[in-house]
């Protein structure tokens, strides 16, 4: 199936990545169009990286990477959901997650 993706004005679409295992948020990443073509050929997640205006191959210098199982597209289509396999942590902390901190609810 042909999905038009809508990227935004810079040409980046967000990606939540997922663990193909256990559903856990491992982190947020941005793509664009390349970074997808890539992960789309090798199976391996790429990414662009905003702060450093160039593409990103998750794992690459850490050995970190993170295998591909599936790709899906939000209703809008301007989200994607990549369910992987970790080879470790997603973080840059460390951390198996970026999602390792958690705000209090005083007042809810």
């Amino acid at each position: 199936m042909v999905i038009e993706l809508k990227y935004d004005e810079r040409g980046l679409i967000p990606a939540v990545v997922q663990d193909a295992t256990t559903g856990e948020v491992l982190m947020v990443a941005w793509m664009n169009a390349e970074a997808l073509r890539l992960t789309q050929e090798t199976g391996e997640a790429h990414f662009w990286s905003r702060s450093r205006r160039e593409l990103w191959h998750k794992g690459a210098t850490s050995g970190n990477v993170q295998r591909v199982r599936e790709i899906r597209v939000d209703c809008d289509a301007d989200v994607l959901l990549l369910k992987v396999e970790p080879a470790g942590p997603a973080c840059h902390t460390g951390e198996r997650s970026c999602f390792y901190r958690q705000l209090d609810l005083t007042g809810l």
